[in-house]
Formats: structure tokens, C-alpha cells, sequence
């Protein structure tokens, strides 16, 4: 596999306006897909820093996610959590190519496994 090989994991009009779409992975935690009013995508670790939440279940606001169980705010252009709050979630790249979806394929397989 490549490092930069990208992987087609669905439509981008599969992913619904702010909200968000599982993709399974081999190993580890699902990744999040977000999109949000403007049509952005992003790509999280679908678990919370603070207690593991699935945050494809959050509301999603401007570049933001809020965690389904205790609100954190999370940034979705780089994974952590606003202050007063303290973690971030893994942060995956995203590419969008003729209304694909594609994840980085080396990211998929090898980031945030545990």
C-alpha cells in the first residue's frame, strides 16, 4: 500500500448536511465523515477524546461537532476539543474527487488502532 493512495468510501452527497457518515475500517474505530452547511468534508476518529462518544451521532455546527454524550465542543479541522476541555481525536485527510469521497488508504490502516 502507498502512502498516498486514496480509497473511494462513498459519495459525498451520501454524507447528509451537517452530519455525518460511518466508514468501517479493517481495524480499530470507525472514522466520522462530516460535512458541514458549506459543504466542507472531514474526517474523525469516531470516538470522543474525553469518553469515547461516537461523534458521527453529534450535532455538527460551522466547523464543529458536538459529542452526542457530554457536549464537547470538537474542532473538526484538526480533531481537539475546545477549552476548557482537553484531547483531541485522530484526524484523518480527505480528498474530494468528482463527487467521491476518498480517505488516504496508509491513514486508514495504520492511525489510532488501539
Amino acid at each position: 500500500m502507498k502512502f498516498n493512495e486514496w480509497i473511494p468510501v462513498c459519495k459525498l452527497d451520501d454524507i447528509p448536511v451537517l452530519g455525518a457518515r460511518c466508514v468501517q475500517r479493517p481495524k480499530g474505530a470507525p472514522v466520522a465523515v462530516f460535512r458541514n452547511a458549506q459543504h466542507q468534508v472531514f474526517a474523525l476518529l469516531d470516538r470522543c477524546p474525553h469518553k469515547g462518544g461516537p461523534l458521527s451521532q453529534g450535532i455538527v455546527y460551522g466547523n464543529h461537532v458536538a459529542c452526542p454524550l457530554h457536549n464537547w465542543q470538537i474542532d473538526l479541522t484538526d480533531g481537539c476539543a475546545q477549552a476548557p476541555d482537553e484531547g483531541c481525536s485522530s484526524r484523518f485527510s480527505v480528498q474530494i474527487q468528482d463527487d467521491q469521497v476518498l480517505l488516504n488508504a496508509h491513514e486508514l490502516h495504520n492511525l489510532a488502532l488501539d
